[in-house]
């Protein structure tokens, strides 16, 4: 974290089976979430992130199709929300996953969410890429927060 600026709390759901952990300055608290794998204190109806591997995305657009649209529904009521996956474009386009789902499919279905429920989907090619990029990404929106409501 940048000299002068106090440390980051992020909430990580207690459903939450292989939580991330964040760099030094983050502090991590265990919160019964609405939606959602990660937010902020306060902001637990505004902010979430849905943390994803490769496989469990495939397996949530696939077999667990119907319950992961209803956590869509319920993200597109947030003012962020973002799928943030521990995987690349190109681990789909190689069929890196169990599923007969083609990689067209599995894309296609990441397009629609974005569209239909305004849940972007961020590909981060390894864990600890996901993890620092979630990070940055609850850093700014914590931020922003903060000076929306100074």
């Amino acid at each position: 974290m940048a000299q002068g600026i106090q440390s980051l709390t992020v909430l990580v759901d207690t459903r939450e089976q292989t939580p991330w952990a964040f760099g030094p300055g983050v502090v991590t608290l265990r919160a019964s979430l609405p939606s959602g794998d990660y937010s902020l204190p306060g902001l637990v109806e505004k902010v979430a992130l849905e943390r994803k591997s490769l496989a469990d995305l495939v397996g949530s657009l696939t077999s667990g199709r119907d319950r992961f649209m209803r956590e869509m529904e319920r993200l597109a009521l947030f003012d962020f929300a973002a799928i943030v996956v521990e995987g690349s474009l190109e681990n789909v386009l190689r069929k890196e996953y169990r599923s007969d789902a083609s990689p067209s499919s599995i894309m296609g279905s990441c397009a629609m969410i974005h569209a239909r429920y305004g849940v972007p989907t961020i590909w981060c090619s390894t864990r600890s890429c996901a993890i620092l990029y979630a990070e940055k990404l609850l850093t700014q929106t914590w931020n922003a927060a903060q000076a929306a409501n100074s």
